[in-house]
């Protein structure tokens, strides 16, 4: 297995900007960020020690597969994705490593909530809703089961958006409405919920369930106009299910971190940090990312 890069180091070639839990940005100019997507990976909001070696290429080039797809799909959609070419002044001995991990994307006021999606009731949702028959404080129908999907159609039940090592909070629409003002917060809706409908339909044919996904937007400041930001459809952001093992009443196997998180929960680990994964772990949940990436796009 090829060594996992869990850190960055541009050698001075670009500003760093920030680092969030598995991405590195970098400032080209004014307008344009390099978003390098690192192998770090992170559950239940913690960063694992060691990392899950090309990840970061596969949830690139899954995002820029993703980002074709849903613009065929959705009329008028902008995207902030430019290009996979990196920026002529990163030094030639760092292109290898960064090739297809880091993408030139432009620059955006990123608006301070998550979009979630959820076309089936599973995960804090299903808890949610068994204790008070509510999703993110909205009412659904009585008398749903496990990993149903919800019978009027999936919901827009956004978070807000944490600070690294801090938990992101399940809110209310309304919520997202008062902290994004208007016109931001209907289109956001609007647009997310689109967005899943169109890669709900496009996996499925696919053999592969979208059950839940997130999605982050901008406002590009020139225009005024929601741009679709950051990854999309990864088995980071999205909840993937094999769709010929698909059961109502139970909790599913699932393409994301599942694997990771349920070894987490089984040895104590949850929530706690410093953990390091073992190569069984890494490898199992290494090989569940490639099988959704395989299926959905049909690339190796």
């Amino acid at each position: 297995m090829t060594e996992a890069l869990t850190n960055t180091d541009l050698q001075g070639a670009l500003p760093l900007v920030a680092r969030g839990k598995v991405r590195d940005l970098y400032e080209v100019d004014d307008k344009t960020l390099l978003f390098v997507a690192t192998d770090r990976i992170s559950a239940y909001d913690v960063i694992m020690e060691n990392g899950i070696p090309n990840k970061g290429v596969l949830l690139t080039l899954c995002t820029k597969t993703w980002f074709k797809i849903l613009s065929d799909a959705v009329p008028g959609l902008r995207t902030h994705f430019i290009t996979l070419d990196l920026p002529p002044t990163i030094p030639a001995s760092l292109q290898p490593v960064l090739q297809n991990r880091a993408m030139q994307v432009h620059k955006l006021r990123i608006l301070p909530i998550e979009a979630i999606v959820r076309g089936y009731i599973t995960g804090s949702a299903w808890k949610e809703y068994q204790n008070s028959g509510t999703v993110h404080g909205i009412p659904v129908p009585a008398g749903l089961k496990e990993s149903e999907a919800f019978p009027n159609g999936p919901i827009y039940t956004p978070s807000t958006k944490a600070e690294q090592g801090e938990h992101d909070e399940n809110i209310h629409p309304d919520q997202a409405t008062a902290i994004l003002g208007e016109p931001y917060a209907s289109k956001v809706a609007e647009l997310a919920v689109q967005l899943y409908k169109a890669a709900h339909a496009y996996a499925l044919e696919r053999g592969v369930i979208i059950a839940d996904t997130k999605f982050e937007f901008g406002v590009d400041e020139e225009t005024n106009e929601v741009v679709l930001a950051d990854e999309v459809l990864t088995p980071d952001s999205s909840r993937f299910w094999p769709k010929d093992s698909y059961a109502i009443g139970k909790g599913q196997s699932s393409f994301d971190k599942q694997y990771l998180r349920d070894w987490l929960v089984s040895q104590g680990l949850k929530g706690k940090e410093g953990v390091q994964m073992t190569p069984e772990v890494a490898q199992q949940t290494a090989s569940k990312y490639k099988e959704a990436w395989e299926m959905i796009t049909g690339g190796k």
